[in-house]
């Protein structure tokens, strides 16, 4: 009896998830999926690391990068894995695999990062933890000594000694050392909170998540509302925010570490590369309108930690704390510094202070337990286990409690540092550029090859990647990044107009974009958008059928494009200014450690691509064939995209028909 009221109880309180018609658990509103999604972007991403990037590259000229990467990279990719994992209902590994299944390995690549990321964002959380239990001690012990309390009291930070490159920086002189090893008991023991409180979030699945993130996302709006205003009030705030929005300086746009800062910023507070998008989508309805909540979810991000940023710099400006041109602070420090400090200037300043970490540990809560919830949609879709998900959860939680204890320790913070820039500057870039390239180039690549020859998308691929890694490598190598750009360029020319004379001559017409039919003007024209367009487009038309139909916002016809040709080669350059740095920074030990995690990352993607059956065993067995369906040239797949094929057949369904007027327009012959 005592255990039927437990059930009971524990049904009321964490309910299970709805069930879609295919079987597959489902969100309990589009809000919920909504708020999941946009709490995982707004964290200590927004309040915490962003004013802290900001600061170390200062005035408007940020801006460019910043709002470049946004709509030429991150609202795009959003688009891309919000619609995949919706259209193929699983995570990453399951929604690359239909799109090839070389691929395999580019979905992994967003769970390790996750996975390694939520182990020091733990960490913290538990050292704003730290700041909430000293809250309510009056008066505020960091009054008056804000950086000795940070970097003493709660950080804990051992003495270390200083390593060295030589006079002309090509040898290591000495290494930095970590005398101080010990784990810091407050930190740990806040640790156990923060993955205790995971536990209870996602250990039931959407059911309980989704209504965890109505209240994970609606006080921080209230909160953040009032700090903004009260920081803004306070005594020189507009010099404060005059540094960021007055501030022109275009000499900085010629550095690479700006703009390889603000994609990495976009990247992690938006939460690309890091794959529970891709998740969190495959449990909405197959139908929903995935283009217009991509836009919204980064819309809404981007609004948030911009004017999350006028309470910082409210405080900068009143501190008088200005930026010095070659110093740089870690990506966490100026908002440990400065937002401590405003809710002294408040009169109650320990019922300010309370809320301000109160509302610091639900954002950062509700962005770490949609990265573990990544590594356990992975695990409960594979059938690795037959263990039920809240069993999943727990092993995968105390797991990850165990790894994050490096970071507990009196090095832990500079631990963090060194994963954090590798991860973000390597190993995330990396994974985006994987995805928006490779899901462009090999989706039904066997159409193109019908069409136009092996050798043609052979040669005109080579051009596409050569051009890229030549070019980059040439532009270092001599120092001149206008002689790379000419010279990769270049390849990518010669080689598409080889592959564009060499390929056979399409028995299908191209698509259609303008009312001119341009692409079916001239034969070598139609040979060339089947070689530069023809996968990206016929995804985008695939993933229609499922995401844009009825009334629901189209994925555009130009996006496939986008990323291909614009957000991939930008990535790929910005992804190749982390060697030169790490060059300057070897001496360290824990930037060699990150940088070899982010190594490892990008070696499981590449193995992936060379060994796709290895990766078999993340796939449930019934479904590892799915993409690989016999396709016609500018045919879509229909409703098939994304169905387990194996259990239609169980069940005595035919696979769906392709269109018959489709099909004859696409077997058109060309005049």
């Amino acid at each position: 009896m005592a255990m039927s009221y437990f059930k009971k109880a524990l049904a009321a309180f964490a309910p299970p998830p709805k069930t879609s018609d295919d079987g597959r658990d489902q969100w309990p509103s589009r809000a919920a999926f909504l708020l999941a999604a946009m709490g995982g972007c707004a964290g200590q991403g927004n309040l915490l690391r962003y004013p802290s990037v900001v600061y170390n590259n200062y005035g408007l000229q940020w801006f460019v990068p910043y709002l470049l990467a946004v709509f030429l990279i991150a609202i795009p990719s959003l688009i891309l894995e919000v619609s995949i994992g919706q259209a193929y209902r699983g995570g990453t590994v399951i929604a690359f695999n239909n799109i090839n299944r070389r691929l395999k390995g580019v979905g992994l690549g967003p769970v390790l990062v996750s996975f390694v990321v939520v182990q020091y964002f733990t960490v913290n959380l538990a050292w704003i933890m730290s700041y909430f239990r000293w809250s309510f001690t009056s008066p505020l012990p960091w009054a008056g000594r804000l950086e000795q309390f940070y970097w003493e009291d709660v950080l804990h930070v051992g003495n270390i000694t200083e390593g060295s490159l030589s006079s002309s920086g090509n040898s290591v002189e000495s290494f930095t050392g970590y005398p101080h090893v010990k784990l810091i008991g407050e930190t740990v023991g806040w640790s156990v909170f923060v993955w205790f409180l995971i536990w209870i979030s996602i250990f039931r699945g959407v059911g309980m998540t989704g209504r965890v993130v109505y209240f994970t996302m609606g006080l921080p709006i209230v909160t953040t509302i009032i700090f903004v205003g009260r920081a803004l009030s306070l005594e020189n705030a507009r010099e404060g925010v005059a540094l960021l929005w007055t501030n022109w300086r275009s000499d900085q746009l010629a550095s690479g570490t700006v703009w390889q800062t603000a994609v990495g910023q976009v990247f992690f507070s938006t939460g690309i590369g890091f794959g529970y998008f891709t998740s969190y989508a495959s449990y909405n309805q197959k139908h929903a309108n995935a283009v217009m909540d991509a836009i919204l979810i980064c819309g809404s991000n981007v609004l948030f930690e911009n004017f999350a940023a006028f309470a910082v710099f409210g405080v900068v400006g009143y501190l008088r704390r200005w930026p010095e041109d070659g110093v740089r602070l870690g990506a966490f420090v100026v908002g440990f510094l400065t937002l401590p400090e405003a809710v002294l200037q408040m009169p109650g300043a320990n019922f300010w202070a309370v809320l301000l970490f109160f509302t610091l540990i639900v954002l950062g809560f509700s962005s770490a337990f949609v990265m573990l919830d990544v590594v356990v949609t992975l695990i409960c879709d594979s059938g690795l286990t037959k263990l039920s998900r809240p069993w999943v959860v727990t092993i995968l939680t105390i797991a990850s409690f165990l790894m994050c204890l490096p970071y507990c320790t009196e090095f832990g913070y500079y631990l963090l540092d060194g994963v954090d820039r590798w991860v973000n500057n390597v190993a995330l870039i990396f994974v985006v550029w994987t995805e928006v390239t490779s899901s462009t180039t090999v989706y039904r690549w066997s159409d193109i090859v019908e069409q136009v020859g092996l050798p043609a998308f052979a040669v005109y691929n080579f051009g596409f990647f050569g051009g890229q890694f030549f070019g980059i490598i040439l532009a270092h190598g001599i120092n001149n990044p206008v002689a790379g750009v000419i010279a990769g360029v270049g390849l990518y020319i010669v080689c598409a107009l080889i592959a564009t004379v060499i390929a056979r001559r399409p028995d299908t017409r191209a698509a259609k974009w303008t009312k001119f039919d341009i692409w079916n003007s001239n034969i070598l024209v139609r040979k060339f958008w089947f070689l530069a367009f023809y996968s990206g487009n016929q995804l985008r038309r695939d993933l229609n059928v499922i995401v844009g139909v009825g009334k629901n916002w189209k994925i555009p016809s130009f996006l496939p494009i986008l990323l291909r040709y614009i957000s991939g080669p930008v990535l790929a350059i910005i992804f190749s200014f982390a060697y030169p740095e790490f060059h300057t920074l070897r001496y360290d030990p824990m930037m060699i450690t990150g940088f070899i995690l982010a190594h490892l990352t990008m070696l499981a993607i590449i193995l992936g691509y060379a060994i796709p059956r290895y990766y078999d065993a993340m796939i449930p067995i019934e479904r590892r064939d799915e993409g690989t369906e016999t396709t016609t040239a500018m045919v879509t797949k229909g409703e098939l995209g994304g169905r387990p094929i194996a259990n239609m057949a169980e069940r005595g369904e035919a696979p769906p028909a392709y269109d018959s007027e489709e099909l004859s327009k696409g077997m058109d012959a060309t005049k």
